[in-house]
């Protein structure tokens, strides 16, 4: 499970607008996020909101009441408009008590009452009556209710935010959330319940898009930079072993071909000789060589997104009988990293079990799961494993300063100032024994975001990029804390574009680029970049963020179109 620039970032990728200053146009993660971080009070538990009925989304059906009388419109004769408003009334009233059919009739009798110019009372009778048909869930009558009613009245938020719940109910997810993105522009994105509805549709779009995305995406191998960082995650890979022991690659067999490209870094070539040395074996018998063979193949797959050929092959491995023990518990750890990338917790767990079982003086399984456990916020569990590894591995750089990270992380958890200067201390220890080590000082800035020490994160992310100066996501993150530190909007995008120079597989720099540009309002811009973040994703998992925020950017430019210049003011107003 290690990231592609060796470190997790401590500001979640949808975060980034809140270290933007003055956005034109602003994204809705940043407002769901800006709105809920002002209401304390309102986040009990691990950050969610506490919705009331009345503000959660799915829950908040509400009827207009009666419009005050006018002075001056009083006349002794009731006019049509006083009849149908007569009949809302009776309508309300039908409504509030659970009479929805009956509700519906009277506002029938009021539209029909109604007289044509008096639009703003129409929409509203409309709107109504699109309430009670929603209690009914006849979602094909709220559509076109809600419809009719924004004909009248093109800016109704309510009509927009009811229309937008039927064609989500109907599974129209699309135009959904372009009626409750518009919803949150002309609230100024500054109602809970609505903001709850456009991230939730969000999120059903981008999960929908990514797997029919899925379903015809071209495999795209990762940057060497990247495949490298992920075989820095083990330090005992049985394969790994043959290119660094005294054995040799130079029989001219495709597996040893195989074993030459992975040791040149010619990753694309690995795979289809794998495959060919296995068609020139026996395939109604295993051998510790087929085994071999099939771990270097699955992990590829693993690596390229292909997660139904790896589990094939890894799976394979575990299963049989020819297996080392070594083979098998590295195909156990790389399979459980499978699952944890396909949301499979219990089945990542399982295999990580298994390999402790199988060899518990195995520091890779440890290490694994102490960075799935930190990816899970369980640090009690992270600390525990990657103590384990560093005792069976003290020479392992990596692993040691990743307790060390860690071990900070438990220290915020419990606020024990101790453990945080004690951690710091072991950060310096890493620095005199790894002193080549980048992770080591990526981590350790991270912690000095954390605190806010800006400038002298910024020294270390620059120590990490001399030690491994080939790590785009090291610009990344310091692009990200320009934003942060400096609100230097023109230099967080000069290090991203250097990071997309020096890597143009570093997926992280496409999608972060395109989220600041969503913010500055250069949505076309941003969409691009999510394009090309998408074509370099390999889990439903990252297809699913990225796809949110790229239908997110979408809607925004499809509503610009509908809204004209008023969008621009609204947006700006927020500034």
């Amino acid at each position: 499970m290690a990231s592609s620039g060796g470190a997790s970032s401590s500001l979640p990728k949808w975060q980034l607008a809140l270290v933007v200053g003055a956005p034109v146009a602003l994204g809705l993660g940043y407002m769901y996020y800006k709105n809920c971080a002002n209401k304390p009070e309102e986040k009990p538990g691990r950050g969610k909101p506490k919705r009331s009925s009345r503000e959660n989304g799915e829950k908040q059906i509400s009827i207009d009441g009666d419009f005050p009388v006018k002075p001056g419109n009083v006349t002794a004769a009731e006019t049509p408009l006083e009849k149908a408003q007569k009949y809302k009334g009776e309508g309300n009233k039908f409504f509030s008590a659970g009479k929805f059919d009956e509700a519906i009739a009277q506002y029938n009798l009021a539209i029909e009452t109604c007289p044509v110019e008096n639009v703003e009372e129409l929409a509203t009778f409309y709107q109504n009556r699109a309430a009670a048909y929603e209690k009914l869930k006849k979602f094909s009558a709220v559509r076109a209710d809600c419809t009719k009613a924004l004909e009248l009245k093109p800016r109704y938020v309510k009509a927009l935010i009811r229309r937008a719940r039927a064609m989500e109910s109907n599974n129209e997810l699309e135009t959904a959330l372009e009626d409750i993105t518009a919803a949150c522009i002309l609230e100024k994105f500054s109602t809970q319940s609505t903001l709850y509805t456009a991230d939730k549709v969000l999120k059903q779009l981008g999960k929908q898009h990514a797997q029919e995305y899925m379903a015809t995406k071209k495999p795209i191998m990762p940057s060497k930079h990247f495949i490298g960082t992920y075989f820095l995650a083990f330090h005992n890979d049985p394969i790994l072993a043959k290119l660094d022991g005294s054995e040799t690659v130079e029989d001219n067999t495709p597996f040893n071909k195989a074993l030459t490209a992975l040791k040149k870094q010619e990753y694309d070539d690995v795979i289809p000789l794998c495959t060919e040395e296995l068609k020139n074996l026996a395939t109604d018998e295993d051998s510790l060589h087929k085994m071999e063979v099939l771990v270097l193949r699955g992990t590829f797959y693993l690596l390229l997104g292909q997660h139904e050929n790896a589990l094939e092959d890894l799976s394979a491995v575990i299963g049989s009988d020819a297996s080392s023990k070594e083979l098998k518990v590295n195909a156990l750890i790389k399979r459980a990293s499978m699952y944890i990338q396909l949301e499979s917790a219990e089945k990542s767990f399982n295999d990580f079990e298994d390999a402790e079982k199988l060899d518990r003086n195995c520091g890779d399984v440890y290490h694994n799961r102490g960075q799935v456990h930190l990816l899970m916020e369980r640090v009690d569990e992270a600390k525990a494993d990657f103590e384990k590894a560093v005792e069976l591995n003290p020479g392992f750089g990596v692993a040691y300063v990743q307790k060390c990270f860690a071990d900070y992380r438990f220290a915020v958890s419990k606020r024990d100032m101790n453990l945080m200067n004690t951690s710091m201390t072991n950060f310096n220890k890493a620095f005199e024994k790894f002193p080549d080590c980048s992770e080591c000082y990526t981590l350790y800035a991270q912690m000095l975001v954390d605190s806010q020490d800006f400038a002298r994160a910024d020294s270390y992310f620059l120590k990490a990029a001399k030690r491994d100066p080939k790590n785009a996501t090291i610009l990344v993150y310091r692009g990200l804390l320009q934003l942060q530190w400096q609100n230097n909007i023109e230099k967080a995008v000069e290090y991203i574009r250097k990071a997309i120079e020096l890597d143009d597989k570093c997926e992280f720099a496409y999608e972060t680029l395109g989220t600041i540009e969503v913010q500055r309002g250069n949505l076309k811009d941003a969409i691009s970049l999510f394009d090309k973040a998408l074509a370099l994703g390999r889990t439903s998992m990252e297809l699913t963020h990225i796809f949110s925020l790229r239908d997110a950017a979408q809607a925004q430019l499809t509503v610009s179109d509908r809204l004209g210049s008023d969008i621009i003011r609204s947006l700006q107003e927020l500034s």
